[in-house]
């Protein structure tokens, strides 16, 4: 009987066939001949695949930096600050300092131009080098590079990575951090380099291509999350100038804003009462430090440049909101309060934000929202590969069953 004859159940009626396995068989005079695929697409690549697919991914990463870098520079007006702008990499660049002159003014964006041409540039030596791996590398670097050999089973060769997440509000702790936390890392990878499991690694974690898949995934989630509350909370790693004020420092600047203005009517700012009973402008908090007052007590403990010089040794300093206040600071907090990265009907926090949605979205929301979500949905992928991939070594994983899917049992197209 001709092959195109046989019914369709037939020719597919190989246990655990897959689109993948019939996108494979190969047509010869005697028919159509199943060819064994090397490997299946989802529970992870082989690992002669592997760095083909990381540095072409790792050129796509740096080609969109460069690309949106060219972008944003094109497109930045110097007069208006950043985060009226929806700009989310320049802030970055401007907060290494590239290009900013005193109080956060960017005086030069000739450095911006020269970071997306280089990350251009990069990408494509590393398109190059995936391309490279792809058609002419070796199948396997054992026999080339035996140190940059492996094989996913082997449990001498995978190691894991550590992260850390620390609360900083100074430019030291950023900077003596990243140092300190970089030389962990370096001494952890030539620790690991060194070292080889520890038995009650070696029994506890699976050792399989779509287990680093799952542990990847579980990581990137880590970090998604960390930037999240980082970016949203954070105006020292994500400094106000560049990224808009924090949703505290929003609530804050606004009492302050008012504070300023009702002092000017003659209140007395030090013993006014609001509607609940507390301090209308200024309070205590529950350790004795002074205070805004209203709903933005509940950021009491907030730091922002703008307003430290009027703090004391225990808290708001009294005699400096009535005599220190300098126009940069009401300039300031009134530009800030109407720039929170919130948006309601009616308030929160304090904040009136009714008016501030309005062609405006703070780079912090987008931000945060984005890594939010995206650190959501790889904590799913990482749930769903380490599922499959214990399942895998229990062995009682045995893919999709094929074999009863309706489309078997029609008949041909021709």
């Amino acid at each position: 009987m001709a092959a195109q004859d046989q019914p369709l159940k037939t020719l597919y009626s190989l246990r655990g066939s897959t689109p993948w396995k019939r996108s494979l068989m190969e047509f010869s005079f005697t028919g159509f001949v199943p060819k064994k695929p090397r490997f299946r697409l989802w529970p992870g690549m082989p690992a002669y695949q592997f760095i083909r697919a990381h540095v072409a991914h790792a050129g796509l990463i740096v080609f969109w930096a460069g690309a949106m870098n060219l972008f944003e520079v094109a497109h930045f007006v110097p007069e208006k600050p950043m985060y009226e702008q929806g700009l989310i990499l320049l802030p970055h660049l401007a907060t290494l300092g590239w290009g900013v002159g005193p109080g956060g003014e960017v005086i030069d964006t000739f450095p911006y131009f020269v970071s997306g041409v280089l990350h251009l540039i990069s990408s494509a030596v590393l398109g190059f080098g995936g391309i490279y791996h792809a058609l002419l590398g070796p199948e396997t670097l054992e026999e080339s590079f035996p140190f940059f050999g492996y094989v996913w089973k082997d449990r001498n060769k995978m190691t894991t990575i550590l992260g850390w997440i620390v609360s900083v509000d100074d430019l030291e702790d950023i900077i003596g951090g990243h140092v300190w936390l970089g030389s962990i890392c370096i001494l952890g990878g030539i620790w690991h380099i060194l070292t080889k499991p520890f038995a009650w690694a070696r029994r506890a974690l699976v050792w399989s291509g779509e287990a680093y898949l799952s542990y990847s995934l579980a990581a990137i989630s880590v970090f998604g999350f960390i930037a999240c509350c980082f970016v949203w909370f954070n105006n020292t790693a994500y400094p106000s100038e560049f990224y808009g004020p924090t949703g505290p420092e929003a609530s804050q600047a606004q009492a302050f804003t008012f504070l300023v203005r009702d002092q000017r009517l003659g209140a007395n700012v030090g013993s006014a009462q609001g509607p609940t009973g507390l301090g209308k402008y200024l309070m205590r908090s529950p350790t004795g430090e002074v205070i805004f007052g209203g709903e933005t007590m509940r950021f009491w403990d907030l730091r922002a440049p703008w307003l430290e010089p009027l703090r004391g040794p225990n808290g708001l300093d009294l005699s400096r909101l009535k005599k220190d206040i300098q126009p940069w600071q009401e300039r300031r907090s009134a530009e800030y309060m109407t720039h929170a990265p919130l948006g309601s009907l009616n308030s929160v926090g304090g904040v009136a934000t009714e008016i501030n949605a309005v062609n405006y979205v703070s780079p912090r929301s987008w931000l945060a929202t984005s890594h939010f979500v995206l650190g959501f949905f790889f904590f799913v992928g990482h749930l769903w590969h380490a599922g499959r991939a214990r399942a895998a070594a229990a062995g009682f994983e045995k893919g999709i069953d094929r074999d009863f899917e309706p489309v078997l049992s029609m008949t041909p197209l021709n």
